[in-house]
């Protein structure tokens, strides 16, 4: 017999593809381990190897204009439109100092060698310099026409100069100890956007939009040579002598080796003494395949970093990194070897792809698909050939184990991608408009199926294509179809080959058999437009999600709707199947993925991780792993952890049991420290209370209860307190918790007291219900005085005879006098009055017994009599309760 089917309950959030540079300034440190990158008003702290954040400078809502680390790499400066530079410690993510700076933002910041002198460079035309320490201005310059873009400090510790170059064309030469600029630089005709020494400190390079880099001497501050670079430059470094960087090889004189980058995307390195390029960068860095696009963008900083690694900031936000490697005739040529993606803007889809499922396509608001390595997250490749943005990917494994992916995009094609080479394969073109939906054959796959805004539907073969001079392949359509009345957004194909499922704006989804694409049935239901579609791996059915955010499963038989789930709060867009049929994934335009079970029409479980609407949804072939990625530029990864979630709610069960055991014993042994310990560690609070009742009913409890909780740790006392405040607000259980706090405020010093934290919050609800139990045990008191006004009247209670018993005056027997010999009393008169006192004073005596009695009774009325009262007192408090908890 078939082992019952173990349903899915939770996945967990394994990796995340973070965002951590928007645009603006980048910086590493000495050693090139860690790049300091803005992103918005914060400042993110990334290391270059894992490319993970390690940590995050909260910044004041303004974006960061400028950076700076110290020598020693464990502070940063940075600067915003905020105008304010601040001094962080990079281990706390604390601020340690900070102060105005200029009356316009900072566009550039410099140390000098020896690390105390901070230069800054403002749009307020003004460059200042100062003390890092101290943070107060020790020189203020001020003689440029225009924005000063860049600073730099001579390396040699012995000359005080300061450079900077501002878009008036011009590069000043400041002294530090005459506080004066000494030389004005003025031979170009644009923006100089970057400065660099070179190593001998005899050299200034400087860099601008003017395509040129004009080469000076630092002796004569004259200008030596202008080398034309026929590019608009971003940066200019110097090459180290020494190194093992592009050009070392080519006897190109004994001059200054520098390399530049700019709006080509391409590394070049030039030799100062003949103008010579001794290396150009075949690739480009940025190259765009879009015609039309205006803005080209380009590389945008460059740093040369230790161990002869250049590091690019391009303007699609990613860093690169290059290092010398063996490259045509022997030449030492720049190979990438780490890029980090610090934004990908939108996620509109992504897929797993490989055998093993350990890399993941990614296509964001851009002309690439990017390649990602799910161990170490970072981008192993791009495709690049769409000339737009690419709005839909699916990947399949052939037979004969080769990876393949398709992608459609809005330059109206879809291109076929061989993942092994990196390279396309085929190119679908035909389509009047952009493609937004294709599916790979789930089978045979040696077809796929695009979707189009032109409303069609095609069907593309590519077994047994060729390509000449390794240029893609031309597909040709083997079928079409006029689909729907308006855009197709999703395309689905059964398991076995033989239908295919179109989801529309037009509020329907369509079913068509394959090749031929005929009509089959029209699933007609939804409210608002289908966004996503997908057949049942089991069974004889097709799923959908819809614009009027609910999914619904239909018969493919006669196309009536089997089930409808509903619980996203906005458009479902992502729907898929999971563990063999039996649940659902969903992702919406509400940030939510939602796991179903199909059986009870159950939500199983929420996550809420994204900030944005979820575009894209994907599931590993086993279901255990999911990729989710939305507008708010993230890609969250999930691992199915309900089997470890399983075991450990059982360890818990069972180490719970074994100290509820112990709990038992200690109470029957009267350890009532181990058992108080016990009951905070399984986080019981009425076991703690029934053993604090416990206590109150032995002998001497004060001083137990003292040596109690002299016992407890400082961690307790805050739980405690809050279970004080819990018993306290229940009439139940009001007066041990009083008799606890009587004893806790006994035990723990007033200072030690506010010390708890949150005792705040926790005496604010402790301090009404006391209040309120102090109250009604005043008008309980005050209801007692009615039991001695019973008693001091009872007297009118009692009959006739009693009353007058009570009044009996005692007898007073007179002196006897000597008996008259003429009328003397005989003996036996006296002895009859004697035995009638006697009678009297018997009777007397039992009244007073029964009155004795007569008391208890209205006692035990009158304490009956109080119980009623406070239960009638009560009693509107109960209908209150019930009224509010209707």
């Amino acid at each position: 017999m078939a082992s019952a089917l173990a349903y899915k309950k939770n996945f967990k959030p394994s990796a995340a593809l973070e965002l951590f540079y928007t645009g603006g300034p980048v910086v590493l440190t000495r050693d090139g381990s860690f790049a300091a990158c803005a992103c918005g008003d914060d400042v993110k702290i990334v290391d270059v190897e894992s490319g993970k954040v390690v940590s995050t400078l909260k910044g004041d809502t303004e974006l960061v204009t400028a950076l700076c680390f110290s020598l020693d790499g464990k502070s940063l400066l940075s600067t915003s439109r905020s105008l304010q530079i601040r001094l962080w410690e990079i281990a706390s993510a604390a601020c340690l100092r900070s102060w105005k700076a200029h009356d316009a933002p900072v566009a550039s910041m410099a140390l000098d060698s020896s690390g105390g002198l901070l230069a800054t460079a403002g749009a307020d035309k003004n460059v200042f310099v100062w003390d890092v320490d101290g943070g107060f201005c020790t020189h203020a310059f001020r003689g440029h026409k225009g924005v000063v873009t860049s600073v730099t400090f001579h390396p040699d510790p012995k000359r005080l100069l300061l450079f900077s170059g501002s878009d008036d064309g011009t590069v000043r030469v400041w002294d530090l100890v005459k506080k004066a600029c000494i030389h004005v630089l003025d031979k170009h005709f644009s923006a100089v956007t970057g400065l660099a020494v070179s190593g001998d400190g005899s050299s200034l390079l400087s860099a601008g939009r003017d395509k040129v880099v004009n080469i000076w001497s630092l002796k004569s501050f004259s200008l030596k040579t202008t080398i034309p670079v026929y590019e608009t430059l971003e940066a200019v470094c110097i090459v180290p002598d020494g190194c093992k960087l592009p050009g070392s090889k080519i006897n190109g004189g004994s001059g200054i080796r520098f390399l530049t980058v700019g709006e080509l995307g391409a590394i070049r390195i030039w030799n100062s003494e003949n103008g010579q390029c001794l290396y150009n960068q075949k690739s480009q860095v940025t190259k765009s395949d879009n015609d039309k696009e205006e803005n080209k963008g380009g590389i945008t900083h460059a740093t040369v970093t230790a161990g002869d690694r250049i590091m690019c900031v391009t303007s699609d936000q990613c860093l690169l990194f290059f290092e010398p490697a063996p490259g045509e005739d022997d030449q030492v040529d720049l190979r990438l070897s780490k890029r980090l993606i610090g934004y990908n803007e939108e996620i509109i889809d992504l897929k797993y792809i490989g055998t093993d499922r350990t890399r993941l396509a990614v296509a964001t608001n851009l002309e690439r698909i990017r390649i990602y390595d799910l161990e170490s997250m970072a981008c192993l490749q791009e495709l690049a050939g769409h000339t737009d943005i690419v709005l839909c990917l699916d990947t399949c494994v052939t037979n004969s184990g080769q990876s393949l992916l398709v992608s459609s995009a809005k330059d109206n094609t879809a291109r076929l991608w061989d993942l092994e080479r990196g390279t396309c394969r085929g190119v679908a073109a035909g389509h009047m408009a952009a493609v937004g939906a294709v599916a790979f054959s789930k089978k045979k796959m040696n077809f796929f199926v695009t979707g189009s805004s032109d409303r069609t539907i095609k069907v593309w073969f590519f077994e047994d294509i060729t390509s000449e001079s390794g240029e893609p392949a031309k597909l040709t359509s083997r079928a079409v179809v006029a689909a729907h009345d308006k855009d197709i957004n999703a395309l689905a194909i059964a398991p076995n080959d033989s239908l295919v499922c179109s989801a529309s704006q037009d509020r329907t989804a369509k079913v068509w058999k394959l090749p031929e694409l005929t009509p089959v049935i029209t699933l007609k239901g939804h409210k608002r437009g289908v966004w996503c579609a997908e057949f049942s791996p089991v069974d004889q059915c097709v799923m959908t999600g819809s614009g009027d955010k609910t999914i619904r499963i239909w018969s493919l038989a006669d196309g009536s709707c089997l089930k409808t789930f509903e619980g996203h709060t906005a458009s479902v867009l992502k729907t898929s199947f999971i563990t063999r049929g039996t649940q659902i994934i969903s992702a919406g335009a509400d940030g939510l993925v939602k796991l179903w079970t199909i059986k009870n029409n159950d939500c199983t479980n929420t996550f809420d991780t994204h900030e944005d609407k979820i575009w894209a949804l994907a599931v590993a072939d086993d279901g255990s792993k999911l990729a989710t990625g939305g507008a708010d530029s993230m890609v969250n990864l999930w691992t199915d952890c309900t089997a470890a979630d399983e075991e450990e709610a059982y360890k818990q069960e069972e180490e719970e049991a074994l100290k509820d055991q112990e709990l038992a014993n200690a109470l029957r042994e009267t350890n009532y420290t181990k058992a108080v310990q016990l009951a905070f560690e399984l986080k019981r609070p009425y076991r703690l209370l029934n053993v604090f009742e416990e206590i109150y009913r032995k002998d001497d409890s004060t001083n137990k209860m003292q040596t109690l909780l002299q016992a407890l740790g400082k961690e307790h006392f805050r739980l405690l307190l809050e279970y004080i405040r819990d018993w306290n607000s229940k009439a139940k259980f009001c007066h041990v918790a009083q008799r606890v706090l009587y004893s806790v405020l006994h035990v723990v010093s007033p200072t030690d007291l506010i010390k708890v934290p949150g005792i705040r919050e926790v005496l604010e609800g402790i301090n009404p219900y006391s209040q309120r139990h102090f109250s009604r045990i005043d008008r309980l008191s005050r209801s007692t005085f009615l039991l001695d006004f019973i008693l001091s009247s009872m007297t009118s209670l009692l009959p006739a005879e009693d009353q007058r018993l009570l009044t009996i005056e005692p007898v007073i027997v007179a002196p006897a006098t000597p008996p008259r010999s003429t009328s003397a009393e005989p003996a036996v008169d006296l002895s009859k009055r004697g035995e009638k006192m006697l009678e009297e004073v018997d009777a007397q005596l039992d009244l007073i017994s029964k009155m004795k009695e007569h008391v208890s009774s209205r006692k035990r009325d009158t304490a009956e009599v109080s119980d009623a009262l406070q239960s009638e007192l009560e009693e509107p408090k109960k209908k209150k309760k019930r009224k509010q908890n209707r």
